[in-house]
Parts: C-alpha cells; structure tokens; sequence
C-alpha cells in the first residue's frame, strides 16, 4: 500500500507535515476543517511538498524526521523539490 509524507503551507504563514495513504483525500479533508486540529484554524491550505512510500511505516519515520527539521530545512526541501519539478 502506497503512503505519502506531506507538508501543508498553512495561510497564516506555518507549516504542517503529516501522512496519509490518500493523499487527495486527506487534503480535501484538510480544507474542509476536517484534518488535523493544528490546521482548522489555519484555513486555507496547500500543499507544499509531498514524498510517497511503499509502506505506512517508512512514512511515520519520514514524518518523524522531517518534524525535526527546523523551518529553514524544511523551506529548503520543499524548494528543492519544485526545483526538481520545474527541470
């Protein structure tokens, strides 16, 4: 089963990263206010940067490091990956 690792560009400026195994879904869900409890007061939101996995559990650990990554790693990931899409 296929997961994503994601990171959501909130419009007060914040980002949030989370993981699902849809990734349509679950951002529909975000911009419903139905996601997370850290993103409802964030609306609207959009999707930043996204990786995909073969396994729920390579994601959670993906998740888990990028959380620890600090604003400007993040910033650079997300910057490298539309740098990649834009080649």
């Amino acid at each position: 089963m296929t997961a994503y690792v994601y990171m959501l560009s909130c419009a007060d400026g914040s980002l949030y990263t989370g993981w699902t195994n849809d990734l349509a879904k679950r951002l529909e869900n975000h911009q419903a206010g139905k996601g997370a409890k850290y993103t409802r007061g964030r609306l609207p939101v959009t999707l930043a940067y996204y990786e995909t996995y073969e396994t729920e559990s390579e994601a959670r650990k993906r998740e888990c490091a990028i959380k620890k990554l600090t604003r400007q790693q993040k910033e650079k990931l997300i910057q490298t990956k539309s740098e990649q899409i834009a080649d």
